[in-house]
Parts: structure tokens; sequence; C-alpha cells
């Protein structure tokens, strides 16, 4: 039997540590307490066999033996079934880790079953029993232990993914090119955050609803109340850290078209720029061209040129190279191209 731990107690104290399932059941029954019986990643022999001892309903069995449940509660007469999601920060991979916990709680019985390794259900033990006026209240005050643990653990889990964003911003403006990849990868593990939290309200709504009508001590309800102002507030924080990844969403894709446009404003400058010196070495080039091109005709030597042999040829032939220069410069020149 994957038994973590297993204990009778009676007037808050614990009486007796059976071995089995079965002495479990005697103690019980004997001393007029109640057990509490933690299981850590039990088969599925093992849960069928919790599930006869203390005649589970069989939906409820089937949904602890599938997993990968949502946090909900459930009555199946004077039996509670309560799947809650606890969380931890891996702070080394920068990421949170998401366990299941399921928790069977009857007149005289708690059942726990859990697959993860948080949360750290001996610290609530310890507690409870260091405490007993409190666990003298019955299984009802284990569940509100057990629920006070699961949120109280979320804290760690809001300040580093409130961390993340922190960096997230700031690698926003550092022009970092996998903060797109980092933003939607946080979004998910927010979402599943959600999640995981979310429908704790609903529970402990319902279990409030609840409490008159099975004579749930005072002194529980003034600590389940409590529980529910800290499960409201890490609530709030999920729901604003989704507001602040698509926000951080939104303005990583204005600073990625904002960096395109100045990219695209650069180029055109650029390219603006090169046209102009374009302009002005063709402009340049057609103004040499002129003078030789008149010398290349006159240097030709054919023996029929009449301007070989005329006394004004080579002062016409300087003035047609410097008219053509001076005509090809002010056309340019009239055209912004030099």
């Amino acid at each position: 039997m994957a038994l973590v731990d297993n204990a009778v107690y009676v007037d808050g104290h614990r009486v007796s540590t059976p071995h089995s399932l079965d002495e479990t059941f005697e103690v019980m029954k004997e001393n007029e307490g109640f057990a509490w019986i933690g299981l850590y990643r039990p088969s599925e022999k093992e849960v069928r066999a919790v599930a006869t001892e203390f005649s589970l309903h069989h939906l409820a069995v089937e949904d602890a033996l599938a997993g990968h449940q949502r946090s909900k509660i459930e009555r199946y007469g004077d039996i509670l079934f309560v799947v809650l999601r606890p969380a931890r920060y891996v702070d080394d991979e920068e990421r949170v880790e998401f366990g299941e916990l399921h928790v069977f709680v009857g007149p005289d019985f708690v059942v726990t079953i859990r697959h993860a390794e948080s949360p750290n259900l001996a610290q609530v033990r310890e507690r409870m029993e260091q405490t007993p006026h409190l666990l003298a209240l019955g299984p009802e005050a284990v569940l509100y232990a057990i629920l006070d643990q699961v949120v109280d653990e979320y804290g760690p889990v809001v300040a580093g993914l409130e961390n993340d964003i922190d960096e997230i911003e700031d690698q926003l403006f550092d022009g970092d090119p996998e903060v797109s990849r980092r933003i939607y990868a946080l979004s998910r593990e927010v979402i599943e955050f959600q999640r995981a939290t979310q429908p704790l309200v609903t529970m402990f709504e319902s279990m409030q609803r609840g409490f008159d009508k099975y004579n749930v001590d005072l002194e529980l309800h003034r600590h389940l109340r409590d529980v529910l102002d800290h499960t409201l507030r890490v609530v709030e924080r999920g729901d604003a850290f989704r507001q602040l990844l698509q926000n951080a969403l939104t303005v990583h894709s204005t600073l990625v078209g904002q960096r395109q446009n100045d990219e695209m404003r650069h180029l055109s400058e650029t390219s603006l720029a090169q046209s102009e010196e374009v302009k002005k070495i063709s402009s340049w080039a057609a103004i040499l061209f002129a003078p030789t091109l008149v010398g290349t005709v006159y240097g030709m030597n054919f023996d029929h040129m009449p301007e070989l042999h005329w006394t004004l040829g080579y002062p016409f032939a300087l003035g047609l190279m410097l008219a053509m220069g001076v005509s090809l410069y002010v056309v340019f020149k009239r055209r912004d191209w030099l």
C-alpha cells in the first residue's frame, strides 16, 4: 500500500498509527474517532481497496483513477469528493509545475490521493496535530487545512510569475528577439494557473452554502472565509497577469511594427540618397561625354573633312565642346540633378 501516513484521531489527538486499512477501520470504530489516510500515487488496486473499505461512490473513484481533472467539489451523499490543482514554481527552469490532489471527506474519515510533490501534506498534518482543538472538529477541519496549504503554496507561484513578467517588460524595450516566445510560454502557464485557481472560488461558495445544512462548526466558517479571501487575491493576480501579458503582446507587436517602419524608412532614405548620387554621376558623365564626342569626330583624320582646312575649325570645335557642356549642365541643374 502506497501509504504515506495513516492515523486515527480522537478529540484532536492521534491515538493510533495502523499499518493496514483493515486495522484502521477497526481502530476507528473501536475509538469512535476519524481516520486520516494519506496515499501517494497509489495503484488502481490500492484505490479500489480504499473505495471498498469506505464505500466511496464509483463515479468519484473513476475520476480519481483517471486523473487530469479540473478543480472541483462534488457531494455523493455524506461524502465530499474534492479535486485540487496544487502548483509550485520551479525557479531553475522558470516554469510552473502543476500537480493533482484528490480528497475524499466522509463523516469519520479523510483520504488524500496525491499525484505530485505538491502540496506538502506532511506539513499540514503536523500543523493540525499541534492544534488539537481545531483537529477535534473532525474531517472538515482537515479539508480546511488542506485547502489552506494549497492556497498558501500558490503564493510563491504568484511571486515567480510576477518576476517573469517584470523581466519580459525589460526584454520588450531591449529588442530581445526571443521575447515573443517567452510571452506565449508564460501566457500558457498563466492560463493553466487560472484553470487551477478560479474554480476554487465557486467551491468555497458552495461549501459556505452547506455550512448550516451539515452543521459545520462556526470556527471552521471563519477559517474557510479567510482562505476564500486569500484565494480571491490569488485569482485577481492571475487575471492581472493575463491582462499584462496580453498588453505585452500588443506592445511587442507595436514595437516590431515600429522597428520595421524605421528600417523601411531608412532603406527608403538610403535608396533616395543613392538615386541622387546616380543622378549626379550620370549628369557629369553626360557633360564629359559631349566634348569627347566632338573630339572623337575631329580625330578621325579623313581626307575629305572640310573643317580640317578651315581656319576657324579649331576654335569652333572648342566652342562646340564648351557649348554642349554648358547646355547639358544648365539642363541637369534645372532638373535638380546637380
